[in-house]
């Protein structure tokens, strides 16, 4: 084939490519579905999945170049899907008795029995955490396939530029045309992971609905320190051990300092309970009769005494805050019970959150008082739903979250 006729050949073969482009591209534009859903992330998918089981044409639009993102990096990649022990006590919310209702109807126990059907296998782990065994991948792909074995269409990498009610229904407009349905999910998630494309656009279109939305602020968070203890903690980076966190919450589990301040599963549970200017109290020995154990430590100096029960550094960095030198001897039997006390409740007051961008979640959200419990459906606008992270419901760290993903979007996919 002479270079001329070649050329003319591949010409025509991009025209043919980029005229059928152009008509996948009208089609979505023209296509009129029963449900379009804002978000291909846990919830989105779920919903898809489920309404698409059901027979309805569902169109799926986000502006992310592969669904799931932040599904393939939660758990540090491994994904901890669910906790067995889920109940409403696990979630923050403005109405704590809201969650109950899509909880009871999908439980860990429903959830494991439709990804085990897939083929994604599990594994539990202490607290009652599951996580995928074949990590974070195995249950984006799952997301996935299940919502486009169903009947979903997902697109990607479709910028949405505005959604509006129209007539008895909603239109979406956005870079890949305009698209109408009957129902419309908003699943756009919170601020949280921005690395990850997250915005305050569903929050935006909430509000343009007219729903009202509570106070934002960065959820299951490491807290940095105030000035007085910045120090400290820097030079104790690295450290974790167990600890019982009180104050504006009980929680129990692991810190870990941190160059600017304390992180570890319990400081981010403690997170969702932390508002400015309260200060938390650390007991580094939580069960622990410290009085009792040190009493016959003898010439035994106080640091290597604390040493045994406390990772070294901090047990020589207390000493000297607390300005403890010599041999346990030495102490009264009245600053051993104060030091008892000091290491049982060691005020921590942190001057701020880490931000969005090291939240795993986005604390409030659209008021859950505006919203079916069962159906998830917005009172004030027929036909629009509200599911996952957008609604303020915030779960625990260990799973909740994105089980109330899988349960919101069942919900709102059994009705739409």
């Amino acid at each position: 084939m002479c270079r001329k006729r070649k050329v003319a050949w591949v010409g025509t073969l991009l025209r043919l490519r980029a005229t059928m482009l152009q008509n996948q591209t009208s089609e979505a534009r023209d296509m009129g579905v029963d449900v379009i859903i804002l978000g291909a992330g846990a919830a989105g998918l779920c919903c898809a999945a489920v309404a698409a089981g059901r027979g309805r044409s569902v169109v799926v639009l986000d502006h992310g170049t592969k669904p799931g993102r932040k599904v393939l990096a939660s758990g540090g990649g491994r994904c901890n899907c669910t906790n067995v022990t889920v109940t409403a006590a696990d979630y923050r919310c403005g109405n704590p008795h809201f969650v109950k209702s899509a909880l009871a109807r999908f439980t860990p126990t429903d959830f494991l029995s439709w990804i085990h059907a897939g083929c994604v296998g599990t594994a539990e782990e202490a607290g009652g955490k599951v996580f995928c065994r074949q990590g974070a991948v195995s249950m984006a792909r799952f997301l996935e396939s299940a919502a486009r074995q169903a009947g979903a269409r997902l697109l990607t990498g479709v910028r949405v530029d505005a959604a509006r009610r129209d007539g008895d229904g909603f239109v979406v407009e956005g870079s890949c045309g305009t698209f109408r349905s009957a129902a419309l999910v908003l699943a756009l998630g919170g601020r949280s992971w921005p690395s990850l494309g997250a915005s305050g656009l569903g929050y935006a279109l909430a509000r343009d609905f007219g729903l009202a939305v509570t106070p934002l602020r960065p959820g299951l968070v490491p807290l940095e320190a105030g000035a007085s203890q910045r120090g400290w903690c820097r030079d104790l980076a690295g450290v974790s051990l167990p600890v019982r966190l009180a104050g504006p919450c009980a929680v129990e589990g692991d810190l870990l300092f941190t160059h600017t301040g304390i992180s570890g599963p319990a400081v981010l549970d403690a997170s969702l309970f932390w508002t400015e200017g309260e200060a938390l109290a650390i007991d580094f020995l939580p069960g622990l009769d410290l009085e009792a154990e040190l009493a016959p430590a003898g010439r035994l100096e106080v640091k290597n005494a604390l040493a045994r029960y406390l990772p070294k550094r901090l047990a020589a960095s207390l000493c000297h805050v607390l300005g403890l030198t010599g041999p346990v001897a030495g102490l009264a039997p009245k600053t051993l019970r104060t030091l008892a006390a000091q290491l049982a409740a060691y005020p921590f007051t942190p001057g701020a959150t880490a931000g969005y961008a090291k939240a795993e979640v986005t604390l409030g959200g659209v008021d859950t008082a505006g919203v079916s419990s069962k159906t998830l459906e917005a009172r004030s606008v027929p036909g629009l739903y509200v599911i996952g992270e957008l609604l303020d419901v915030t779960g625990r760290l260990g799973g909740f979250n994105l089980h109330w993903a899988w349960a919101s979007g069942q919900a709102a996919g059994r009705s739409v």
